[in-house]
C-alpha cells in the first residue's frame, strides 16, 4: 500500500505553459481577451465557507515561544468561518489573527485545502510513507537541501533551533516529489513560515505541496523554474521604474549594476523580513496572491529610500552592487526599528498599481525576451551597465555615461542588449526617407538629437517604425505605452504615458470608433486606431487599441508620413521634426504631459537612432 501510493504521487502531471505574447495586433487581442477570461475567474475562496473546527492538536509544536512576543499560544481560536470574501481580505489586512496563533493556524489550513490543485498531488500520507511521522529533533545535515534553493539557507524566524532539521527534511521529500521544480529560492523561507502554524511536519509538506500544484487559472504562488523567477525579477524592475521613480533614480545613482540589486526583491519578503513582518505578509500572500510579494517589495525600497536620503546629505556616489545589496539586506534585517508591520502594509497597499493581468501580461513578455535571449536556466547574467562598453560605445550626441543612464529608463526585458547606431544624419544624411530604411525592421528604438544650440533630448520609441504603413499616407499614430521622451538638460529627465501615473484619465466608459480623423494643431491629418478593452486592466507595453482610453488626447505615441515624423500628441507634439531632418519642434503634450524638451522652435546639428542589439548573441 505505501509502495503504491508512493510510486503514483511521484506521477506528476503536466504544467500547462503559459501562451506567447505575438507581435501583431490580432494575436495581441486574442491574449488580452484570454487573460481578461482568466483573471475574471472569481477566486474559489468567495464561495467557500471556511467551517470552524476544533484544534485538538498543538499547531506550535516547533516553535520558540520566548521569541513569540504577546502572540497567544493556547487561547481558542477566534472567528475562522468567512462566508464573504471582502471580509476576509479585509481581516487578513489588518492583522485580525496576527495574537491569536491558534486562529491563524486554523485559517491558513482552510486557505490551503481551498485551492485548487493538480489532481494528482502529495498529501500529509505521502510523507508519513515517506519520511515517517515522528516530530523528533532532526539533523539537517541528513537532509541536504535541493539544488533548486540556489543554496539559499533556512531562515530560522522564530522556530526552535532544532526545528530547523524538520525545515530541512520537508523540503528534501518536496524535491522528490516535484521534480518538474527546477528553481525555488523562496522555498526554504515558505516552508519555515509554515512550520509554525503545522502540527506536524507532514502537515507543513501538505500545505507547501498544495502552494507548488496550485493550478487555479492566471494565479502562481510561488516560482519553480529559472525563466519564472528571473523573469519576475525583472517585471519588479519594470515596475519600480513605473510606480517608484524616486527609489529607482537612487538606484541608479549609487549601483554600479542596478538589475543585480533588484534581483534581490522576493529574499527581501521571503527570508530578510523580520517574523511579525513575514507573517503579516503571509496573511495577504495567501489569501490575495502573489502580486503582495511585488507590493510589500516595492514599499520595502520606498522606506529605503526615504532613510537613506535623510541619512546621506553629501552626493550620491556609486558603489559596488554587492555594497547596495547589503545595505538594503541590513535595513529589511532591522526594519522593525523604523517601520511597523501595520506601515510596510499600508504603504504596500497605498501604491496605486496594477491588476493580476497585467502583471501576468508583463511576466510573460519578459519571459519571452529571455526564451530569445536563450536562458531559461540559471546562467550569469550579464551587467546591464557592461552591456553599454565605453570602450565600444561611440556616439557624437551622449557619452557613456548619459548612455547608460538613459539605458536604466528602458523595459527591463531589453536589459540583455546593448546600443547598435542604425542612423545618423552625419553619415547617412538629412533625409526622411533614409531614416526609414535604416530603422525599419528594428523595435525598439533610442532616438537622440542635438540642436545647433546645444541642446539635447529624445525619444524611446517601442515601436517599429514600419507599422506607419498601415495608415497609408494618413498620419496614423501607433506605437505603446512604453515610449517615453526625455531631456538631457539642466537635468536629465523623462516623461512617461500620462495614463500611468494618472489612470484616472482613462475613459472606460466611452465607445470610440476604429479609427478618429481629424486636424491636427498644424492642420495636418491624423488617424488614432482606439482600444477595445476595459481600462481598468492597463499594461504600458500593449499598444493603445487595447484600451478603451480617451485616444485624441492621451494614447498618441508616434506617427510618420513622407512629410514629417512626430512623436506624441494631443494638444501639441512632444517632438516634431520635418521631412528633411533639419527642422522641428517641441511642445507640451497630453500623451506625455511634458514640458518642452528643448527649446520650442530648434534647428537640428544632429540626429542618432539607436537599436537594441542582442548581447547574448554578440
Amino acid at each position: 500500500m505505501c509502495r503504491q501510493r508512493s510510486l503514483r504521487m511521484r506521477t506528476q502531471s503536466q504544467i500547462c505553459p503559459l501562451p506567447d505574447i505575438q507581435s501583431t495586433a490580432n494575436q495581441l487581442e486574442q491574449y488580452d481577451v484570454l487573460v481578461d477570461q482568466i483573471v475574471s475567474v472569481r477566486p474559489s475562496l468567495c464561495s467557500l465557507t471556511l467551517e470552524a473546527e476544533v484544534m485538538a492538536v498543538d499547531c506550535g509544536v516547533f516553535v520558540d515561544w520566548s521569541q513569540m512576543g504577546d502572540v497567544s499560544h493556547d487561547a481558542t481560536p477566534g472567528k475562522i468561518e468567512y462566508k464573504d470574501f471582502k471580509e476576509l481580505k479585509q481581516h487578513a489586512r489588518s492583522g485580525q489573527w496576527a495574537k491569536n496563533h491558534s486562529q491563524r493556524s486554523a485559517v491558513y489550513q482552510q486557505l490551503l485545502k481551498a485551492l485548487p490543485c493538480r489532481t494528482v498531488t502529495p498529501d500529509a500520507a505521502v510523507y508519513r510513507d515517506i519520511v515517517g511521522s515522528a516530530n523528533s529533533k532532526r539533523n539537517p545535515s541528513a537532509y541536504l537541501l535541493p539544488e533548486f534553493v540556489d543554496g539559499v539557507a533556512v531562515p530560522r524566524y522564530c522556530l526552535k533551533a532544532e526545528s530547523v532539521g524538520s525545515v530541512h527534511a520537508v523540503i528534501s521529500c518536496i524535491a522528490g516529489q516535484f521534480p518538474d521544480i527546477s528553481y525555488c529560492p523562496s522555498l526554504p523561507a515558505v516552508t519555515a513560515l509554515l512550520l509554525h502554524w503545522s502540527a506536524d511536519e507532514a502537515q507543513c509538506f501538505e500545505s507547501v505541496s498544495r502552494m507548488l500544484a496550485c493550478n487555479e487559472p492566471g494565479r502562481r504562488l510561488l516560482d519553480q523554474t529559472f525563466l519564472a523567477y528571473q523573469s519576475a525579477c525583472m517585471t519588479f524592475g519594470d515596475l519600480v521604474h513605473k510606480y517608484c521613480p524616486g527609489a529607482h533614480k537612487l538606484m541608479v545613482a549609487t549601483a554600479t549594476d542596478v538589475l543585480e540589486v533588484y534581483s534581490d526583491w522576493q529574499r527581501w519578503v521571503l527570508g530578510d523580513l523580520p517574523f511579525s513582518f513575514a507573517a503579516r505578509v503571509m496573511d495577504v500572500y495567501l489569501v490575495e496572491g502573489y502580486k503582495v510579494l511585488y507590493r510589500v517589495a516595492l514599499a520595502i525600497l520606498k522606506f529605503y529610500r526615504k532613510q537613506r536620503s535623510a541619512a546621506t546629505s553629501s552626493a550620491l556616489t556609486k558603489q559596488d552592487s554587492a555594497a547596495i545589496r547589503s545595505d538594503i539586506q541590513a535595513f529589511v534585517q532591522n526594519i522593525g526599528k523604523s517601520v511597523t508591520p501595520e506601515k510596510l502594509l499600508e504603504k504596500a497597499f497605498s501604491i496605486r498599481l496594477f491588476s493580476r493581468k497585467e502583471i501576468t501580461l508583463l511576466q510573460l513578455a519578459n519571459e519571452k525576451s529571455l526564451q530569445q535571449k536563450g536562458i531559461t536556466v540559471k546562467q550569469k547574467r550579464q551587467n546591464v551597465q557592461l552591456a553599454v562598453n565605453a570602450d565600444n560605445f561611440s556616439s557624437e550626441i551622449v557619452s557613456a555615461k548619459e548612455i547608460r543612464d538613459i539605458w536604466s529608463w528602458i523595459p527591463e526585458r531589453f536589459a540583455l542588449c546593448q546600443p547598435q547606431l542604425l542612423f545618423t544624419t552625419s553619415t547617412h544624411g538629412c533625409s526622411l526617407n533614409r531614416f526609414y530604411s535604416h530603422c525599419e525592421g528594428y523595435e525598439p528604438t533610442l532616438m537622440l538629437l542635438r540642436t545647433t544650440d546645444g541642446e539635447m533630448c529624445g525619444a524611446f520609441l517601442s515601436t517599429d517604425w514600419e507599422e506607419r504603413k498601415r495608415g497609408g499616407n494618413k498620419l496614423s499614430f501607433f506605437g505603446t505605452g512604453e515610449c517615453f521622451v526625455f531631456k538631457m538638460k539642466p537635468e536629465m529627465e523623462r516623461y512617461e504615458w500620462v495614463i500611468i501615473k494618472h489612470p484616472e484619465l482613462a475613459n472606460s466608459s466611452q465607445a470610440v470608433d476604429d479609427e478618429q480623423t481629424g486636424a491636427n494643431d498644424n492642420g495636418g491629418p491624423k488617424s488614432l486606431e482606439t482600444p477595445a478593452t476595459d481600462a481598468s486592466h492597463l499594461s504600458p507595453f500593449l499598444s493603445a487599441r487595447h484600451f478603451n482610453l480617451n485616444s485624441r488626447n492621451t494614447s498618441m505615441f508616434m506617427a510618420g508620413n513622407v512629410d514629417s515624423i512626430i512623436i506624441g500628441g494631443g494638444e501639441g507634439n512632444a517632438l516634431y521634426i520635418d521631412s528633411e531632418l533639419n527642422h522641428g519642434r517641441t511642445e507640451r503634450c497630453l500623451t506625455f504631459d511634458n514640458p518642452p524638451l528643448c527649446a520650442e522652435s530648434f534647428q537640428i546639428a544632429l540626429l542618432e537612432v539607436w537599436g537594441f542589439k542582442d548581447a547574448m548573441a554578440s
